[in-house]
């Protein structure tokens, strides 16, 4: 099946009692045993399992061409369960522009705990593969990465893992499954923040690991998914897998949009820099376009005079919101290095911005009155 009918379908189970073709809401904490102790309709106890979200698990695997997959409350909570199914000891190998709470993750909780990590340019594969160590387990990549939209070569970067019998797991929240499949490309995990494009409105949290198959140490992630209580809730994984119903096509606009927003930057005279992978002069331009179907909704760009020039355009948009997150039906707009904090690599000039779906040209007139 393409991926057009299986955002539609997989998951999807019409009603038994009433024959709805939308799934109910299953609020229950508790499910009933029969007379011989069993529990014939396969859950216990929300906690560790209840229908909603064992419908966007079994969706999302899909989606993703995994055998398996966990839905949590968050990406960020994803991230820890991952990262706590490790062993003291253990190595991470992180992009050098990793997401900042992943990088808090990795350094401040569990450095405490006893997982080492280190961070490379994962764009360059020989300082990939000399970072590797022997207690290296498992390798992150964001691509494309935040805020930069930096590429990270999936299929080569999986390729150096392997021999070292490390994992390769790749944070997909920015391509989203219709753009980009890293399972097929070599990777053994993909990470989601749900709460992005998959959610698509602005109105869920949600994360969700998939792996390529099972394993002891994706066993180990849904014990402790099950017994941290980290699971997405029954509101919240109907709510995503709601919005997965019309990711393909809302990824469609978002990138046309992007595309065209972003040509318009890189002409601009009040724009320093412009960071998109779908330019031809994007330094990662060539491996997205080999492992990618499609740019994305997202980029960022530079303008001259840092942090108060960046908030002066922010402040006169009229249709895009100054907003954190991204994947919405609305353009934000947002300086990354305030939110990120002193540890920052985003310039101070720099805007990053998640493409909606309003009209292209209602966008680009907004930003271009914001950039007198």
């Amino acid at each position: 099946m393409r991926i057009e009918t299986l955002a539609i379908h997989a998951g999807r189970r019409i009603e038994p009692a009433s024959g709805g073709v939308s799934a109910s809401l299953h609020l229950a904490t508790t499910f009933e045993r029969a007379e011989d102790g069993s529990y014939p309709k396969g859950h216990i106890y929300s906690r560790e399992s209840q229908p909603n979200r064992s419908d966007l698990e079994h969706c999302l695997a899909a989606l993703e061409g995994g055998t398996t997959a966990a839905a949590f409350a968050t990406g960020s909570a994803a991230t820890a369960t991952l990262l706590q199914a490790l062993a003291p000891g253990d190595h991470v190998l992180a992009p050098d522009d990793v997401f900042y709470g992943t990088r808090t993750l990795l350094t401040e909780t569990f450095g405490a705990w006893g997982l080492e990590s280190s961070f490379v340019d994962m764009a360059d594969l020989g300082a990939v593969e000399r970072a590797i160590r022997p207690t290296t387990r498992l390798v992150w990549l964001e691509t494309p990465s935040n805020p930069l939209l930096g590429i990270a070569d999936i299929s080569g970067i999986s390729e150096r893992a392997k021999p070292h019998g490390a994992l390769t797991l790749v944070d997909n929240t920015w391509a989203t499954p219709v753009l980009q499949r890293p399972l097929t490309l070599g990777a053994d995990l993909v990470l989601h923040s749900t709460t992005k494009y998959l959610g698509g409105h602005c109105d869920v949290l949600g994360g969700a690991l998939v792996a390529r198959e099972e394993s002891p140490l994706f066993a180990k992630v849904r014990r402790l998914q099950a017994s941290a209580g980290a699971g997405a809730s029954a509101f919240d994984s109907w709510l995503v897998l709601r919005g997965v119903r019309t990711l393909p096509a809302r990824m469609r606009v978002h990138g046309e949009n992007a595309t065209l927003l972003a040509a318009f930057l890189a002409e601009h005279p009040a724009v320093e820099r412009v960071f998109f992978p779908g330019l031809a002069d994007h330094p990662g331009h060539e491996i997205a376009k080999r492992q990618m179907s499609g740019w994305g909704g997202m980029l960022s760009f530079v303008v001259p005079g840092g942090r108060t020039r960046a908030f002066e355009v922010a402040s006169k948009v009229k249709v895009f919101t100054r907003a954190t997150s991204l994947g919405g039906v609305e353009s934000l707009v947002e300086h990354r290095a305030s939110v990120e904090g002193p540890n920052t690599r985003a310039p101070e000039g720099l805007l990053r911005v998640s493409v909606g779906l309003e009209h292209s040209e209602d966008l680009i007139e907004d930003l271009a009155q914001a950039l007198r």
